[in-house]
């Protein structure tokens, strides 16, 4: 038995393991969060630089412990809801979680829209392009084939590194920002760091996070290796938000530009760092949605097929698991078709969504809290004492962020 619980830490085996918890963290890099960090950089510099490794230490301890508990059990996180809290509590989670995540869904859409328009093309041939592209992808029957591809579009974040280094930020400033915590009194300034803890650590992620180490069939064998692969994915992640703030704070702030959103930032910077920055970030954006447009929906289905019984998997087909393929194709269908539809509010339907998840988020974390401190579930794996400090230190922050962002946004900032 104790042979089974070790396995030889090589390159092979590391790089073997790679994929679930880089995947689950790169693809918080959303639309919505590559517009937090472009505004957080445009409005106040480098001075949210700080937050980004205790971001990083917050995700780190989220999918730590969803891999780790789907390590033990074989089971994604749906299932251990239900088996611990009940049916009743698990279909509102589950409610909450396909309302959420199809708003979100669609605000991805919405980033591949606009990121494509800076490239000409218009979105009514851009959306339904790429809806198709995305349906046939989480459709092609293979979930190592869609890892594979996901993980290689990912490999496109590289070009806010590059944006970076193209803005010719102060270098020196950037790293005493980042080692020192910096607090503006003004609520925009507040607000954006609430924002700034929020996109990056999502409901949808903790499934994503313990869903697709299961479907690699990990085991207690493979514990230490998806720690190393969601520690370096929290780190890479946030890595990128990093670059993006600076390349921002580098080119906007000194101006005096404020963004909206991402295309706004890519638009703004050509003026200033060139068009080959503005190309950059586009394509950044466009391949940040569209990493977050194809795993949401699969996400979505495989949690609401777990938590009822459902076949599900991108391995099994139509006759297999039914439910499984036609919640996504629904969820990209109405997410696409919303976009392109004129007069939709889509930033009410952010908003909303933004919502939803600070709602859920602390109610999730507190049931994952409990399943990974349960004896009888985790064994000698359940959280030790420090791990529990730190998991419920997470919860309480996200908790008093969550509240706050609701009362700023009531106060209307």
């Amino acid at each position: 038995m104790e042979q089974s619980t070790k396995k030889k830490l090589t390159v092979a085996a590391v790089l073997g393991a790679m994929g679930p918890g880089l995947l689950a963290a790169l693809s918080g890099n959303d639309a919505g969060g590559i517009a937090t960090y472009s505004s957080a950089g445009a409005s106040y510099g480098y001075a949210t630089l700080w937050m980004l490794p205790v971001m990083a230490l917050l995700l780190i301890v989220v999918q730590e412990t969803a891999a780790r508990c789907g390590c033990v059990t074989g089971k994604g996180f749906a299932s251990l809801i239900r088996e611990k809290f009940g049916v009743r509590k698990t279909a509102l989670a589950m409610i909450a979680l396909l309302i959420a995540n199809t708003a979100v869904t669609i605000s991805e859409f919405a980033g591949i829209a606009s990121g494509l328009a800076l490239f000409g093309i218009p979105k009514t041939v851009s959306v339904p392009l790429m809806g198709l592209l995305i349906w046939l992808l989480t459709m092609s029957g293979s979930f190592r084939r869609i890892e594979k591809i996901l993980l290689l579009v990912s490999c496109v974040f590289v070009t806010y590194v590059v944006a970076a280094f193209l803005a010719g930020p102060d270098w020196g400033a950037v790293a005493a920002s980042t080692v020192t915590p910096h607090l503006i009194p003004e609520p925009g300034y507040v607000s954006l760091l609430v924002a700034t803890i929020g996109t990056t650590i999502a409901p949808w992620m903790i499934f994503l996070a313990q869903n697709n180490v299961v479907d690699k069939n990990a085991d207690e064998s493979d514990i230490v290796l998806q720690r190393i692969d969601t520690t370096t994915g929290s780190v890479i992640a946030c890595a990128i938000a990093w670059f993006i703030i600076i390349t921002t704070g580098a080119v906007l702030y000194p101006a005096g530009i404020q963004v909206a959103d991402a295309a706004d930032a890519a638009l703004a910077l050509e003026p200033i760092a060139g068009e080959f920055a503005t190309v950059l970030f586009a394509a950044g954006l466009v391949a940040a949605s569209f990493l977050a447009a194809c795993v949401l929906p699969g996400v979505t289905s495989s949690a609401i097929c777990e938590a009822f019984g459902w076949e599900r998997g991108a391995d099994r087909n139509w006759s297999e698991a039914p439910v499984y393929r036609t919640i996504i194709t629904v969820i990209i269908v109405a997410s696409a078709a919303l976009v392109i539809m004129p007069g939709v509010d889509l930033f009410q339907i952010m908003m909303s969504a933004q919502v939803i998840n600070g709602v859920l988020l602390p109610i999730l974390l507190v049931f994952l809290v409990f399943i990974a401190g349960d004896k009888h579930i985790m064994g000698r794996y359940k959280n030790s004492r420090l791990w529990d400090v730190l998991t419920w230190a997470t919860i309480v922050l996200i908790t008093v962020l969550t509240v706050v962002m609701f009362v700023l946004q009531a106060l209307g900032y």
